[in-house]
């Protein structure tokens, strides 16, 4: 079965933005799924330049995002979005297998 993470033209912009602004030339987007947060699970978003053998790479407009085989288990058919709004801009992961989600949307269960 194929394994699909997508990432929208909004969140490739914004990674774009934030690797020049940092200098990390070669750094990759790494989306993990940790243990934690008030519903059972939360996103972590970080840079990496390095993978490893457990590793998948999704590629999409124009940006590579690592994910681990564990959290895409969890995020499989997920979609990395990059959200602007009056109260502040954030990543969003709209995650198709999140069963419910706390009041603050960075921790969601199965």
């Amino acid at each position: 079965m194929e394994r699909i993470f997508n990432v929208t033209a909004n969140a490739a912009r914004r990674i774009e933005t934030l690797i020049a602004a940092e200098g990390q030339d070669g750094a990759r987007m790494r989306v993990e799924v940790l243990g934690g947060g008030c519903s059972g699970f939360q996103y972590q978003f970080k840079f990496d330049d390095s993978t490893a053998d457990d590793d998948h790479i999704f590629a999409a407009n124009g940006v590579e995002v690592i994910v681990d085989d564990v959290s895409l288990d969890l995020l499989n058919g997920a979609e990395l979005d990059y959200v602007e709004e009056l109260i502040g801009a954030y990543f969003q992961v709209n995650n198709p297998n999140a069963a419910s989600s706390c009041g603050c949307g960075t921790s969601f269960s199965i």
